[in-house]
């Protein structure tokens, strides 16, 4: 038993055991080191989607409580589109400027303004789908990230232990010097999954819930702005 644990020490002393990050993935197997770099790509781009929702998110709402400022200002809806123009800042302001351009190419006074009214909401409506939808670039990426990488690390471990076991195997020795190295290659793919899961999912889960705050701040806006025209064709 004592020369057992001799044996286990001189070999734990003549074995350079670094576990730094670098040195997990230099050893690691090649089917490993395509999880590893697989998560810590996908990792980054989540980050970088987190950082310019962030930046993303908090101007959208800026420009419109600009515009909705603008719009209950008491100004006429023709010089407050004539002032956005033909290129709106802001999801809200584009569906005004959607309807305005709607309601200017057919008179109201001209017949029709049932078929107007509904043209209307429906360019609206399209508008507004059109502007989520581009406020929503990339939400897929931060969900599938996060759903998927756990699962990707996990991969990586159990390819990581099976060719820990092939190692024992060959050497026939159980020692913690011959087992650890193994173990913690694979351990670190099932680490860098959950890194990149973790933050990609509360960063999903904010941001739709800010994006589906918007987007009933936007469809409200829509619903008042259809009722002043339609009180405009009704005079």
């Amino acid at each position: 038993m004592e020369n057992q644990a001799v044996e286990a020490m001189a070999l734990a002393g003549s074995t350079n055991l670094d576990f730094s990050v670098v040195a997990l993935f230099m050893k690691a197997d090649l089917v490993v080191k395509a999880v590893i770099i697989l998560l810590v790509a996908a990792s980054i781009w989540c980050w970088a989607i987190i950082f310019e929702k962030l930046l993303s998110v908090r101007r959208l709402n800026k420009r419109s409580d600009r515009f909705e400022d603008r719009f209950w200002s008491g100004d006429s809806l023709d010089n407050l589109y004539d002032k956005i123009g033909s290129r709106p800042l802001d999801p809200m302001s584009a569906v005004f400027a959607a309807a305005m351009r709607e309601w200017r190419r057919v008179s109201p006074n001209g017949g029709g303004s049932a078929t107007l009214g509904q043209r209307i909401e429906r360019v609206m409506q399209i508008t507004a789908d059109r502007e989520m939808d581009r406020a929503e670039r990339y939400l897929t990426f931060l969900a599938t990230t996060g759903n998927t990488a756990p699962f990707i690390g996990l991969f990586g471990t159990v390819w990581g232990i099976m060719n820990s076991f092939q190692s024992i195997a060959i050497s026939k020795n159980t020692s913690l010097a011959v087992v650890a190295p193994g173990i913690a290659e694979a351990l670190f793919a099932t680490a860098l999954g959950l890194l990149a899961a973790i933050p990609a999912v509360i960063a999903y889960n904010k941001f739709s819930r800010d994006l589906d705050r918007y987007a009933g701040r936007l469809e409200n806006f829509s619903g008042e702005f259809s009722a002043i025209l339609s009180r405009e064709l009704d005079t």
